[in-house]
């Protein structure tokens, strides 16, 4: 009887043993999402504007050239990313506005959905998310009821960066359910509590989403004076772009594009933050970090050398800064294959080696032999409200009127050569409008009221 109380004894040790080696063995992942960032901002893409950490990230990293927000707005991009779907099936085709009479107040990202972190969590990960939100307003919708263990941050598009205020002057900065206003500057206290949470998870796999608040409006810089509830361009970025920097000057007293830079400069030293601790705690051999903005540039900044602004599907709107780094797994370089945001949700299942739900089919795909071995995903197609890409080749759809550019030499969109490749056109017009109906069919019903929302 000893003798198999103590076989017995063994078992369980060598079970919990390999338990134990399989969570060690799953790799930390994180995403650092940029607000409103452009494709011309960032040196380490040629832009304006010096990010000595954005660089490194790159030049230790991969460097995307083809990557692609799934919205040229906020709200649907991290639906987007946090579901692996289509935002359109969750029912956030648009940005969740914090005025009660907006149509959209009372939307957010529903329990039914089945999100990233809530798989991850059941893989036993600790989840976190630090920063912005922006998918619903009301506790049902808080980030803790939707997968994430710890939420600092807050719920709405954009606050004031000092005083935290949303666009509607309500205080907006949470610790998980409660409300709990924090002294300091938003960049500074999201970096932060980035770094708390890595150095308080280190001996366990972690996935932490650093949602990071600029070069979102209102602008401010570290030694701005609060401007309460701020200036919001999320709209019709395009349309009142002017008001914007208006706003930004008038509030200010200083040129929109010098608070700008010292807005991207804070969050830049931030990302340097955040990699200095991954390497001081031995983390960063065993953490995938994806980068990205969550949409393009308003004429705060520069999205050059693309067409448009956030809230079109120009590529300006939608075509990102994005950078992979795993120090030892992948390999530095740069890369023209098109991926979407919608593809971090499967790359991070896939390393975590948890199974995709199958009750709600992703729309995006793994990256993990992409990144790891270079193996091309071959040929895609990625949808928006207006526009499709199908390899080189995109759609642009203009209040009813399809154009067709050739992004191989023709990055700009300059050329219009729609009436030169009839059948193309035909072609792509007839499966972007089979993608409408697709997403609209069964998407997640959204509340329009308060009452509706409880």
């Amino acid at each position: 009887m000893s003798n198999f109380k103590t076989l017995f004894a063994f078992l369980v040790l060598a079970l919990l043993s390999a338990a134990g080696n399989a969570l060690a063995s799953k790799p930390n992942l994180i995403v650092i999402l940029a607000d409103d960032m452009g494709y011309g901002d960032s040196s380490a893409y040629g832009g304006w504007i010096k990010t000595p950490a954005l660089e490194q990230l790159a030049a230790q990293g991969l460097r995307f050239t083809d990557f692609h927000a799934s919205a040229n707005v906020c709200s649907p991009t991290r639906c987007g990313m946090l579901t692996g779907r289509y935002q359109q099936r969750a029912g956030i085709p648009s940005v969740i506005l914090a005025d009660s009479n907006s149509p959209t107040h009372f939307a957010g990202l529903q329990s039914s959905e089945i999100t990233l972190p809530q798989l991850l969590k059941s893989a036993g990960y600790a989840t976190a998310l630090i920063g912005k939100w922006h998918l619903g307003y009301y506790p049902k919708y808080n980030p803790t009821h939707l997968g994430f263990d710890v939420f600092r941050g807050y719920l709405s598009g954009n606050v004031d960066y000092q005083s935290h205020k949303d666009m509607v002057g309500r205080d907006d900065w949470w610790n998980g359910m409660h409300l709990e206003p924090e002294a300091g500057y938003s960049t500074h206290l999201i970096t932060r509590h980035a770094i708390e949470f890595i150095q308080s998870h280190r001996d366990q796999p972690f996935f932490l989403y650093v949602a990071q608040e600029p070069v979102h409006s209102p602008y401010q810089g570290p030694k701005d004076p609060p401007l309460r509830g701020g200036f919001t361009d999320e709209a019709l970025p395009d349309k009142n772009a002017a008001a914007v920097e208006a706003a930004g000057v008038e509030s200010a007293r200083r040129p929109v594009k010098d608070i700008y830079r010292d807005m991207m400069t804070e969050m830049d030293t931030g990302i340097a933050a955040i990699l200095n601790t991954l390497n001081d705690t031995g983390l960063a051999t065993n953490t995938l970090v994806i980068f990205f903005s969550d949409n393009g540039a308003t004429r705060a900044g520069s999205n050059l050398p693309l067409r448009g602004f956030k809230g079109t599907d120009w590529e300006g709107g939608q075509r990102e800064p994005a950078i992979a780094w795993w120090p030892g797994h992948i390999k530095p370089g740069i890369t023209e294959q098109m991926v979407s945001s919608l593809d971090v949700m499967p790359t991070f299942l896939d390393f975590a080696g948890v199974p995709a739900p199958t009750n709600r089919p992703l729309d995006g795909v793994s990256l993990k032999t992409f990144l790891l071995e270079q193996k091309s995903l071959g040929s895609r197609q990625l949808f928006w409200d207006n526009a499709m890409r199908n390899g080189p080749w995109k759609l642009m759809m203009q209040q009813g009127t399809p154009r067709l550019f050739n992004l191989a030499d023709d990055l700009a969109e300059k050329n219009d050569v729609a009436a030169q490749y009839p059948d193309r056109v035909k072609t792509l017009v007839a499966a972007w409008q089979q993608w409408k109906k697709a997403v609209a069919t069964g998407a997640t019903p959204q509340p329009t009221s308060a009452d509706a929302v409880q």
